[in-house]
This record gives C-alpha cells, structure tokens and sequence, in this order.
C-alpha cells in the first residue's frame, strides 16, 4: 500500500521540490516569451523550449516521489516524458513552417496586386 505524503523521507522531498520549482520557473520563463515577444517567429520559440524542459522536470518529481512512496520504481512516466520530447519540436517546427508558407503566399499575393495595379491605365 502506498504511505502518505507526510511520511515521505527528505531525500526524497528536497529533489522533488526542486524539480518542480524548476519546471514552474521553466515553464513561466516560457509564457513570458510567449507573452512579451513581437513577432510569431519568436513566440513559439519560447513555450516549445518550456514545454520540452519543464515537462521533463515535471516527470522527473513525479516518478521520484512515487517511485519513493511505493516498493518499486515507476518507469512508466518515461512514455510521457519521450512522447513530449519527441512531438514539441515537431510541431514547433509545423507551426513555423505554416508560418511561412502563410506569409510567403500574402507577399505574392500583394506583389500580384500592386503588378495589375501599376499596369492599368490611369482613369480620367
């Protein structure tokens, strides 16, 4: 059975708190990117890099303080901690490249408009 959180030993109490303030600080320090940045390009720079790290440090608190609480060590967050890993780059990447093309195609269309523009005849 597993025991309560107040019988937890301090070896493992002092690295859990420390995980997670570190993952809340990571994780602030990534919203106030997403916050004060200007531009979308160097928005999503900061929460992806948060994602990625504060998650860890998240999964990290978690599987130490109930693998300390129970008999045995509790792996099964890795799958969470590797899925985050592997998919917030990923889609960072995604939503910069939509980005892009988004922008690349408003450019050729307002570089179409002020072509057919120039070359009509002034109207009288």
């Amino acid at each position: 059975m597993i025991e309560l959180a107040e019988s937890i030993p301090a070896w493992i109490a002092v690295p859990v708190a420390l995980l997670l303030i570190a993952g809340s600080l990571i994780t602030l320090i990534g919203t106030l990117g997403l916050v004060r940045l200007p531009h979308f390009y160097q928005r999503i720079h900061g929460p992806a890099i948060s994602i990625t790290f504060g998650t860890t440090c998240f999964v990290l608190a978690s599987m130490l303080y109930f693998s300390g609480l129970g008999l045995r060590p509790v792996l099964h967050e890795l799958l969470i901690s590797a899925f985050v890993l592997l998919t917030a780059p990923v889609s960072a990447m995604l939503l910069m490249r939509a980005a892009v093309y988004r922008d690349l195609r408003n450019t050729h269309k307002q570089a179409q408009h002020d072509s057919a523009k120039s070359s009509q005849p002034p109207s009288t």
